[in-house]
């Protein structure tokens, strides 16, 4: 009798044991159709364009579109971003304006948002050579999840987006090989 109750012990207890695994509950979503991957755009606002530049995409709708703007050599500044323009004789002060973009599936707009400011005439011609014309803009796109193909190195790290060089380092994209198209 002793026998039987220590075998029905050990099976109560491996039972017990088997059900208390909730590995099989687990589901775990990875994307495997989405591969980090950068694109250059080159073009100029103007008030035939409504200040805009428009880029074709065509990437899945859970996909994240980070767009930075060269503002020197190899230096890149995360958009939006607010400009502030120094006060000069003969123009408004307190001058600013924003660089800003909206994307879908199939598209990215980058514009210059402008709601207290009229860029024709508040800007000097430099700064419209700055500011407006041949604007250089790096498109990133990332997994919406890390998990992708072409994810991140360190699954468990996050990136701050703001930070160009963190970006291209945790989803290890090569920027020497970055497409670069000419708009508009």
């Amino acid at each position: 009798m002793k026998k039987i109750l220590l075998f029905l012990f050990l099976g109560a207890v491996g039972f017990t044991a088997y059900s208390c695994d909730d590995d099989d509950d687990v589901v775990q979503t990875v994307d495997y159709d989405t591969i980090s991957q950068m694109k250059d755009i080159t073009g100029t606002f103007s008030s035939n364009g409504n200040y805009t530049i428009s880029q074709g995409l065509n990437i899945p709708s859970t996909d994240v579109v980070l767009v930075y703007r060269s503002v020197a050599g190899n230096l890149w500044q995360q958009i939006p971003k607010s400009v502030y323009i120094p006060d000069v004789a003969g123009k408004p002060t307190n001058r600013g304006f924003d660089y800003n973009f909206v994307f879908n599936s199939q598209n990215v707009e980058i514009r210059i948002d402008d709601e207290n400011f009229n860029l024709p005439t508040d800007l000097t011609s430099g700064e419209i050579a700055e500011y407006l014309n041949n604007q250089t803009f790096r498109i990133v796109l990332v997994p919406a999840s890390a998990t992708g193909v072409g994810g991140a190195k360190n699954k468990n790290a996050s990136v701050d987006y703001s930070d160009y060089n963190a970006v291209i380092k945790y989803y290890n994209l090569d920027d020497t090989k970055v497409q670069t198209i000419k708009v508009n």
